[in-house]
Parts: C-alpha cells; sequence; structure tokens
C-alpha cells in the first residue's frame, strides 16, 4: 500500500464518486464542509448527481482522481478499482459488502480486490468511508455531525454505525478525521494511525477496535505515536465470547484474548475505556488540556454532597485528592467563613455564590496547589440563560482565577442536561475542558495520567511474535519427566529424582535421594494424575513407599520418585500459550489450587525484560506471600525471574504447543525454587 497514495486519498485535490445511493451523500456532505476543488460524478445511466453532471465510466474523467468513492456492488466495485489503478488514481473507498465477511465466496472477491488494486490504498470494503474535517472531504454515504475545525482528534473504528454516531456528538470534541475502516482489505488501523501521526494538526487519536490482524504493524504504529507523544485511548469490544462471535461474522477481524490486549495496550500507553462516554470525554479533556504530570487532582464545589461522592468515586483510581499542608487550609480559609471546613475536594459553601471577586479569590488560593488538574463542579440549571448569571459568574471567577497561571482547569457537570452548549463554548474559548459525568471525568484524568507517565518511560523494543512453523504437524506430549529433563536443560531447577519400573527400584532411588519423597504415574496419556489418583506426596519412609508403589503400579508400568520439596515460600504458575493473533505468550500467577481458586495471573508479550516480569509478578495477589507476607520469609524472587527467562528461551528454539510449569515452589531467600510439576506438549515435523 503506497504511504504517499494514502495522504493522496485522505486529503484529495480531486474526487470521483461512483453510483448512485451513497455517492450523493459524498458530493453533498463533501460540498457542506466547505470541500472548493474539483468533484466529478460517474453512473452510466443518471445524467447528473446532485447536480453535478454524470460521466458514464471512470475512464472517461478527465483527469485522474486523487480519491474515489464506490457506491456500487461487489462484482462492479471491483472493476472500479482494476480501472484506477490503471489510470493512477490515488485511491478508493469502498461503500459495498459482499467481502471477507459473507465466507468463501467474498473471500475469494477479496483476493479479485487486493489484486486490482495491487498496492493502491483502499478504505473498506463494507465501511462507511471517512471524514476529514480539516480540508473538507465526506467520503461519506450518510448524513454525519462532523463541523469544520482547525484542529482536533482523529478517531478510527471499524464499525460504519459507530462512527456515525459518534460524528453526532455535541460535547465540545473536535472531530479532526473520522474513519470506518470495515474490512481493512489492504489498509489497517496502523496504515491510518501513521498517516494521522503525518498531520501535526492531530491532538490525539480515539480507536474503537473490534480485532486487529496484524499485530506488528500496530505495535509499530502506537510506539510511534508514544514516542511523539500523541495520546491513543481505545475502547476494545470481543471481551465475552459472544461479542467475539458477532466481531468475526461482522469484520472478517480476528478477534484475540481480551487479556493479550490489556497487555498490548499497557505496553503501548494506550489507555483502554469501556464506554462510548468515558471514550468521548476522555478524548477531549486530553484535546484540551494534554497529559496531566502526576496524579495529585483537586475537587472545588459548593455542595457537601458533591464532594463526599468525588471521594468515593477516586476509590481505586491510580489518581488521588492529596491533602492540604496547613498553611494551605490557612490561605483558603482566608477567603471563606469559619463556617467552611477546608479540605479537598473542597466545599466552599454557598455563601460568596454571585459573588465573581470573592469566589476567584477562594479558587485561586486552592489552586496554589501545584494540582495536576483542579475540578469545578456546576451544573447549569434548565432555565432562562438571563437566570443563569450566578453560574456564569462562577465559570468566570475560575476563568479569572487562571488567568497568569499555567493550572488546568475543568469544568465538570454532572449530567449532560446541566452543560448548556453555549458553556460548552464558553469553556473551550478559555482554555478550560467542559466536562460531564463525575466518575467518567475521574476515570479520564486516571487515564491522562498513566499515558503521562507512558511518555516519560522508556519505550518497550518491538513486539516480538512467535508462531510455529505451518510444517509441524504431529504433537508429541512429553511424559513429566522428559519435560523436566528439557526444563532443566534450558536452566530450570528441578527435584532430584528418577524413573523405577519395580519396587526395588524404587527402595534404591529413594536412599539415594533420601527422604521424605514423592511418587507418581508416569507416561504420556497420564498428564492429569491427580485426578486418576497417581500422585502421593510426603513418603517418609520404606513402608510407606511400598504401600505407595503397589497402589500406583497398578496404574503405570512406570513411576516418577522425586525428592519432596518442603515448606515453599509460594507456589506459582509458569505457563506458554499461544494465540492466533498475538502468537505465543508467558503467563505467571498463582500456582497449586490457586490457580482456579484465585484466578490470578499476568501476561507477558514478548521480549520481556527482568523488569517486566518483576512488575507482573508484583501485579499478582500472591506476591505478598513473596515479598514476606506478615512478617515472614520472603521468597527467591530472582530464581522465579531466572526461571521465567529460561522457559522463553525454551520456547524460541522449539516447537511448543503447550507448557505449564504447576507449581513451580518457590523457596526463602535465596534458595531457588523448584518445578515441581510440568506439562509439555511440542510440535513435530
Amino acid at each position: 500500500m503506497s504511504k504517499s497514495n494514502l495522504h493522496r486519498l485522505i486529503s484529495p485535490k480531486s474526487i470521483a464518486v461512483v453510483g448512485n445511493r451513497g455517492a450523493n451523500f459524498a458530493i453533498r456532505e463533501s460540498l457542506k464542509l466547505g470541500y472548493s476543488h474539483q468533484i466529478w460524478a460517474v453512473h452510466p445511466y443518471l445524467e447528473s448527481l446532485e447536480g453535478i453532471k454524470c460521466f458514464k465510466d471512470i475512464k472517461d474523467l478527465p483527469e485522474v482522481p486523487d480519491a474515489t468513492f464506490i457506491a456500487v456492488n461487489a462484482e462492479s466495485a471491483i472493476e472500479v478499482v482494476s480501472d484506477l489503478k490503471s489510470m493512477g488514481g490515488g485511491g478508493a473507498v469502498l461503500y459495498a459488502s459482499g467481502f471477507g465477511e459473507v465466507g468463501a465466496e467474498g473471500l475469494m472477491r477479496n483476493q479479485q480486490l487486493v489484486k486490482a488494486a495491487s498496492g493502491m490504498p483502499l478504505i473498506g470494503p463494507n465501511c462507511y468511508g471517512f471524514i476529514n474535517s480539516l480540508d473538507g472531504i465526506a467520503l461519506w454515504p450518510d448524513v454525519h455531525g462532523c463541523e469544520p475545525v482547525s484542529e482536533g482528534v482523529a478517531i478510527i473504528t471499524q464499525s460504519g454505525n459507530i462512527g456515525l454516531n459518534m460524528t453526532m456528538q455535541s460535547s465540545g470534541l473536535p472531530i479532526a478525521y473520522m474513519f470506518t475502516l470495515g474490512n481493512q482489505t489492504n489498509t489497517n488501523i496502523a496504515d491510518i494511525i501513521h498517516a494521522m501521526l503525518d498531520d501535526s494538526r492531530v491532538n490525539a487519536i480515539g480507536l474503537h477496535i473490534e480485532g486487529i490482524s496484524d499485530i506488528k504493524s500496530f505495535d509499530i504504529a502506537a510506539k510511534r505515536a508514544l514516542m511523539m507523544k500523541i495520546p491513543i485511548i481505545t475502547i476494545k469490544s470481543g471481551k465475552t465470547k459472544a461479542s467475539a462471535k458477532i466481531a468475526l461474522s461482522h469484520t472478517s477481524s480476528l478477534t484475540g484474548s481480551d487479556e493479550l490486549y490489556n497487555a498490548l495496550f499497557e505496553r503501548l500507553g494506550i489507555a483502554r475505556v469501556e464506554t462510548v462516554p468515558e471514550f468521548l470525554e476522555t478524548l477531549k479533556l486530553i484535546n484540551v488540556l494534554g497529559v496531566i504530570e502526576h496524579g495529585g487532582v483537586a475537587s472545588m464545589s459548593c455542595s457537601g454532597g458533591e464532594a463526599g461522592m468525588m471521594a468515593d468515586l477516586i476509590d481505586g483510581l491510580e489518581i488521588n485528592f492529596p491533602s492540604l499542608s496547613s498553611s494551605h487550609k490557612a490561605k483558603v480559609k482566608q477567603t471563606l467563613n469559619d463556617y467552611v471546613e477546608v479540605d479537598n475536594p473542597l466545599d466552599y459553601h454557598t455563601f460568596i455564590w454571585g459573588d465573581r471577586k470573592r469566589t476567584s479569590e477562594c479558587f485561586s488560593a486552592m489552586m496554589s496547589g501545584q494540582f495536576a488538574a483542579t475540578m469545578l463542579l456546576l451544573d447549569w440549571p434548565k432555565s432562562k440563560e438571563s437566570e443563569q448569571k450566578d453560574w456564569d459568574a462562577t465559570l468566570f471567577a475560575l476563568s479569572d482565577a487562571l488567568s497568569g497561571t499555567s493550572e488546568k482547569a475543568i469544568v465538570l457537570a454532572s449530567m449532560a442536561d446541566c452543560m448548556p452548549k453555549r458553556i460548552i463554548e464558553e469553556c473551550l474559548s478559555l482554555g478550560i475542558a467542559p466536562m460531564v459525568g463525575l466518575d467518567v471525568c475521574l476515570k479520564a484524568l486516571n487515564h491522562s495520567y498513566k499515558i503521562g507517565r507512558a511518555f516519560s518511560s522508556n519505550s518497550s523494543p518491538d513486539l516480538e511474535v512467535l508462531r510455529n512453523s505451518s510444517e509441524h504437524k504431529s504433537k508429541q506430549q512429553l511424559t513429566e519427566y522428559q519435560g523436566k529433563q528439557l526444563l532443566k536443560k534450558y536452566g530450570v531447577t528441578i527435584p532430584m529424582g528418577c524413573l523405577v519400573e519395580n519396587v526395588t527400584e524404587a527402595i534404591k532411588a529413594a536412599e539415594e535421594i533420601s527422604f521424605p519423597v514423592t511418587l507418581k504415574v508416569s507416561g504420556a496419556k497420564l498428564a492429569h494424575k491427580t485426578e486418576l489418583n497417581g500422585v502421593r506426596l510426603n513418603i517418609q519412609n520404606v513402608k510407606t513407599l511400598k504401600e505407595a508403589c503397589d497402589d500406583l503400579f497398578k496404574i503405570s508400568p512406570e513411576l516418577l520418585i522425586e525428592k519432596m520439596i518442603e515448606s515453599p515460600i509460594c507456589e506459582l504458575i509458569i505457563g506458554m500459550d499461544y494465540d492466533p493473533t498475538f502468537g505465543k505468550h508467558i503467563i505467571v500467577g498463582g500456582g497449586g489450587i490457586y490457580v482456579e481458586l484465585l484466578q490470578d495471573s499476568s501476561v507477558l508479550m514478548l521480549p520481556v525484560s527482568r523488569e517486566d516480569i518483576r512488575q507482573a509478578l508484583s501485579n499478582l495477589k500472591v506476591f505478598k506471600l513473596l515479598e514476606g507476607y506478615r512478617g515472614g520469609m520472603k521468597g527467591d524472587i530472582e530464581a522465579v525471574i531466572d526461571s521465567v527467562m529460561s522457559v522463553i528461551e525454551l520456547i524460541r528454539t522449539n516447537a511448543v504447543e503447550e507448557l505449564d510449569i504447576n507449581p513451580l515452589l518457590v523457596l526463602k531467600g535465596s534458595d531457588g525454587v523448584v518445578a515441581a510439576d510440568t506439562l509439555i506438549k511440542l510440535y513435530s515435523e
């Protein structure tokens, strides 16, 4: 896909529209946005479209179009794309469906389409196209709510209807670009991110993602945004199996594990939000104020109830309401009366209500605490504008307090009904962020803080996507003994032990190992030994060993005898899993019985550093045990990290389908770790 042609498509100096229904809107909406360059219409039968004379065929145009909106059926669309390519066209938007989202026949059409385009950028098919509000272009088959802007945010979605709905927002978010990509035949999310990063008028990027087909190209594009300090906010669907199935049938996207997407977004400094209001409000906050530099924020309201609610809502977030120093409290107190208890959040009461000068003095004193951002809670009444003067005075008091400072301020309404459009516009003109929803605003600030923190940290290395060769067809499940020998080869400590085929061998081995020992059935088909009652632990003497042998030799002709590891600090699991989108990845978590009980795990995407592993471990509930819970002995965390690094080297150099060390017994101090059990499946040629 040509990068220069993509820019030509996005900011065209000439447009052609092919078809009728949908194509008429592309003409109408572009003109409404102020597009002043050449527009041609193509239709085999119509004389004109939206007042523009129609050419019968795309090849009849007097010049080659930079951008073409194609609103014809799938088969005809392929022909038009082929003609455009041969003419030297810049690129096209394909409104038509009937491609990769409809099964085998559609996939065949998709291949024909890619061949016809031969590198010419296509947006779609099965999409609404795009709107460029900066340059007045709407290659779009419907009405929309975008307005001309000089700068703003870019939103990229795979859903036409979601994109359409987002353009209708009236919350003060300037949408510079709206892209709906549909099937992403040869132009994907990463390509559009790069194009947006090339436009200095874009302040932030919002992504609605159903799935990412090329995770490496996305990683590169998002890392570029991180290095350029352009925030990315995403709302990702496909968290549940039901929504993942819908995404697959809707856009032929490959929806990967939700936990992996979380890990990817964390790695790339991308803020993941849960709802559309949180998505739009976070984009707006960052567009107006940029990212915040630290987590200490302030709240001001004339209601104790609102102050208490804000204190509750911030709980669980990384931002906080720092307490005021005694001198700061005294400074604020001087602007109020003796009835006011000064704190953060601040309830400044109503006795200064309507007095712009005194209110400004109060706000100025409060904001002198070097907060990352300060929120003023203010809900306008549903009344005539002439009856809203006291609320307006409070807003202007905040503006007065901001004058000559670099403080970041927010006017926060509890609901959209309480934030008039004129106030939104006034706030934006004053450099104040107009926000709606107490909880949404706090979450947006939290996202802003985390993005800012990512901006100041070192960038992670390029994502490593490990896949097994397509030549690997047959599978081999190793016995526990074989698996442990493979782990040992790569530096993971295993218990002293051996295989035995009779009681005599077992007794001899136990004497060499020294009691206590463990005894287990052995065999590639006996992976779930506990369910078979095929494990005996803490065998203390020969008598008990003989009894265990009598039982277990009835299940398996071969047994594994090992040294019993006593009194571990903690049990962990180290596993490798595979995802079609992300490839191989590592999972660390609470092991043993805690695996299913606590569901306590962290995902590591490759490559990883020792610090990455340490951070993943620190996120676990069982990490408190490793640190020495309630004065207990600490576990050997460095040995755990060594083991994870060893497992990563093992999977890099072997065709591993599945790997599971459970439990990894963590010993005290610097005594190391021991892989007490393992399950490994390999592919073979």
